[in-house]
């Protein structure tokens, strides 16, 4: 199955797979969001098929904008609606295989802390599934 995807698909699923990351690692400030947003980052990078392929693109299309983890969470979590949605339209692998990648970068996220995950953190990594498995 071809997949066709519009420059505004890419930057949603970009928007969704990175704004994912940036998401736990504001709702996870005081645990080293800079580690957080790292190891999902690499983890994302690390992705492979369509979606990697369109996650590596250099592009500054994502805009990520907010004050406050309420502000980022209203943009990311329905772009990871929205991004599950439009792949499983084209190509349910493909949608498969962006799931899988946003789910191991939340989870290479979160393993990298020291300690275990504070409830906040917990929360945020539910609430990025619902909103994965929502489409």
């Amino acid at each position: 199955m071809s997949v066709t995807l519009t420059a505004q698909d890419k930057n949603t699923l970009r928007t969704a797979a990175y704004g994912a990351v940036s998401l736990l690692a504001a709702a996870g400030a005081t645990s080293s969001p800079h580690k957080i947003a790292t190891e999902g980052s690499i983890a994302l990078n690390s992705a492979t098929g369509l979606v990697g392929h369109v996650l590596a693109e250099k592009t500054k299309d994502i805009k990520l904008k907010g004050k406050s983890v309420a502000a980022l969470a209203d943009q990311v979590l329905p772009a990871l609606t929205e991004a599950m949605g439009l792949l499983k339209k084209q190509d349910p692998t493909e949608a498969d295989n962006f799931r899988g990648a946003v789910v191991i970068a939340i989870e290479s996220a979160t393993q990298s802390l020291k300690r275990q995950p504070s409830p906040a953190l917990v929360d945020m990594t539910r609430k990025i599934t619902e909103a994965i498995d929502a489409a």
